[in-house]
């Protein structure tokens, strides 16, 4: 077992590929707006981003003043879809499961909002193996802001030497930055190799399963 004590995942395309879902919710709110979608790429790339800033990018419009009213309906449709279409990564549960049985601290820091977090914990995994969930609706300010990440270091009462966190795009590479804790970047987003080796990093890894192997 490595030096950390404490690990933060993000959530989407680091523990579980929730593209499906993700890309049926923007293609429903974008046609119920008479936006004409993007194509699967440019939407998928949005994953990771906060749903306001994702439509300001998707309508080719900056401040979009129908951006929270599109957000809404997102939320919405998302309610519906999104625990059934989106599916953990094939070594996620166990490894979680054998972190904390470690004794080491697992925790989620996701622009995602908490409850969903756990609703497709509960409803595709049966359980749910981590201490502490930060989701959208705990925080002001999302990521790469360190809000969340700060807010979780604060509820598991560490010290940041001892947080590793892991994500898979360059936001959250920003975030560990901004927060002052160490990070590893996954390349099951769209966020490549070399991308994540602009920033501070003890490992980049091709899956969750590949990092623990090497830190």
């Amino acid at each position: 077992m490595s030096k950390y004590r404490y690990f933060v995942f993000d959530f989407d395309l680091t523990l579980a590929d929730s593209s499906e879902g993700i890309l049926e919710c923007f293609k429903h709110v974008l046609k119920e707006f008479g936006y004409q979608p993007k194509d699967d790429r440019t939407i998928y790339n949005t994953i990771g981003m906060t749903l306001v800033d994702a439509f300001d990018l998707l309508t080719d419009m900056p401040d979009n003043p129908q951006r929270e009213d599109m957000r809404k309906a997102y939320v919405k449709k998302a309610d519906e879809v999104m625990v059934k279409k989106t599916y953990f990564y094939d070594d996620t549960i166990a490894l979680l499961q054998t972190l904390q049985n470690a004794g080491v601290k697992v925790g989620i820091v996701s622009t995602k909002y908490r409850y969903r977090i756990v609703n497709t914990f509960n409803e595709q995994a049966g359980s749910l193996p981590v201490d502490i969930i930060v989701g959208g609706e705990d925080v002001t300010k999302a990521k790469p802001d360190p809000q969340g990440l700060d807010l979780i270091v604060e509820r598991f009462g560490a010290d940041k030497s001892d947080v590793l966190y892991i994500g898979d795009s360059y936001i959250d590479a920003e975030t560990a930055l901004n927060s002052g804790v160490d990070f590893a970047g996954v390349t099951t987003g769209s966020t490549t190799k070399e991308d994540f080796e602009k920033y501070p990093h003890i490992y980049i890894g091709s899956s969750l399963l590949d990092i623990f192997q090497n830190i």
